[in-house]
């Protein structure tokens, strides 16, 4: 065979194999293909800011362990003493170096965790919690189901490259979301330095150390994945998540996003004191909300009926408040009349 025929031969060897994989493999495959998936929401009242392509399912890397850490800091004690199991020694990828026998606080696990990305640390809390790795992922869908997360699914603690082990943007920002509403999760994610019982660990979310406000929360990486990170912000009252998929810049281009965020919106608050009239009735919401509002744009209210038994009782409500931004509807609350 000659030199040529050699090497058509073997493009076409090459040809073929692509030509299978592409055909083969499952919808969730690299990122890298697939773009750049973006959303950014005000983290109390949940309002998207931004998003781009944030319902595509992709691998989000060890941005995983916002989901691990939330349940552990949720269902066990941070201050209880723990021996390493075996199986979470040598795990591969990024690790805080965990030792056979070492004798931690789930509090220091938690923090390698988020700090420094330990995948050693998600498997040890992991086995910690359930007993093993593969049903901690039945806990953390659980829990993405809780959250209304239906378009994620945990395949392992620290999201390491496996098949169906996806999220979109959207999902991981509103898991993002409830977790820093959690007092200790957010200690932790917005900590640069952490001196623990037993271990002290550097936090590697550089937007901490560069961002005016950032307040957590995590990163990730894989060649599957791409660079990903969720980050957290807050200025003037209104705290914003951010969440960047795939994502080559991710820092610059989640400062981008969380920059436009807080310069076109802004957090307004409605009193209970404030009177609202309805079929010739004074009313009023029940307690005081915060919306958020585009800075420059046009805020409308309106008011519709509601249905009541009884429209003569106070604990009834005679009618609701729909509050319109830029056309889009931001919130709905009952009206109750003003005796």
């Amino acid at each position: 065979m000659t030199k040529f025929l050699k090497i058509s031969a073997l493009f076409t060897v090459f040809a073929f194999i692509f030509a299978f994989l592409h055909i083969t493999m499952p919808d969730i495959i690299s990122a890298n293909a697939d773009g750049v998936a973006e959303i950014a929401m005000e983290l109390n009242t949940g309002r998207v800011l931004h998003c781009k392509n944030e319902r595509k399912k992709l691998p989000m890397a060890s941005t995983t362990k916002i989901m691990t850490a939330l349940i552990i800091i949720e269902d066990c004690n941070p201050d209880e003493e723990v021996i390493v199991p075996d199986e979470a020694v040598g795990t591969e990828g990024s690790s805080i170096y965990l030792k056979y026998g070492e004798k931690l606080t789930i509090r220091d696990l938690v923090y390698g965790l988020m700090l420094r990305s330990g995948n050693d640390a998600a498997v040890a809390l992991a086995i910690i919690h359930s007993g093993d790795t593969e049903r901690f992922a039945d806990a953390m869908n659980d829990r993405a189901q809780e959250l209304g997360a239906s378009d994620t699914h945990f395949a392992n603690p620290n999201g390491l490259p496996a098949e169906n082990h996806y999220t979109t943007a959207k999902d991981l920002c509103n898991i993002a979301r409830t977790a820093m509403q959690n007092e200790m999760f957010a200690k932790v994610v917005g900590t640069t330095d952490y001196r623990g019982d037993y271990r002290n660990f550097t936090n590697k979310n550089k937007l901490l150390y560069s961002f005016e406000g950032a307040n957590g929360i995590k990163t990730g990486y894989t060649d599957r994945a791409g660079r990903c990170l969720v980050s957290s912000a807050e200025r003037n009252g209104m705290n914003v998540v951010c969440v960047v998929l795939n994502c080559y810049d991710m820092y610059e281009r989640s400062s981008e996003i969380l920059s436009d965020c807080f310069r076109n919106f802004a957090l307004e608050t409605i009193s209970p004191e404030r009177v609202f009239i309805w079929d010739g009735r004074r009313c009023s919401l029940k307690s005081g909300v915060e919306i958020c509002i585009e800075k420059d744009g046009e805020i409308e209210y309106v008011i519709v009926p509601v249905r009541t038994s009884d429209t003569r009782n106070i604990e009834e409500p005679i009618a609701q408040l729909q509050i319109f931004s830029e056309k889009d509807l931001i919130f709905t609350a009952n009206l109750y009349s003003i005796m």
